[in-house]
């Protein structure tokens, strides 16, 4: 299991490179987000609930609760690897921390 610390940073890869999770820049840091939150955007597409999550009522805040929700998993790599595999599917994987929200979105949106 990997330790993920308060800056989402793997402190033993960061060690393995010779800096500790504390000389993490804060580029760093925003791009480690940047990246967790790109796989939550490409999730959403590839079950088909992109548009819908953007015309759902409070949006933005939704939007915001479900990348929080996938900045904090500990399985980005995983994911990305699931996402490259997949054209297409009915459903996330089962890990995925937003299966819920992208159920209730499909719904919503009614058959594809």
């Amino acid at each position: 299991m990997t330790e993920i610390n308060a800056c989402g940073c793997d402190p033993a890869r960061d060690s393995e490179k010779g800096r500790s999770a504390s000389d993490m820049s804060f580029l760093d840091y925003l791009l480690t987000i940047d990246v967790r939150t790109s796989l939550m955007d490409r999730m959403m597409q590839k079950m088909g609930v992109d548009r819908q999550l953007k015309i759902i009522p409070d949006h933005l805040a939704v939007a915001n609760r479900a990348a929080d929700r996938c900045r904090s998993c500990d399985h980005q790599a995983e994911c990305a690897t699931w996402l490259d595999s997949h054209e297409q599917a009915d459903a996330p994987p089962q890990y995925c921390r937003n299966a819920d929200l992208i159920a209730r979105l499909q719904h919503a949106a009614g058959p594809r």
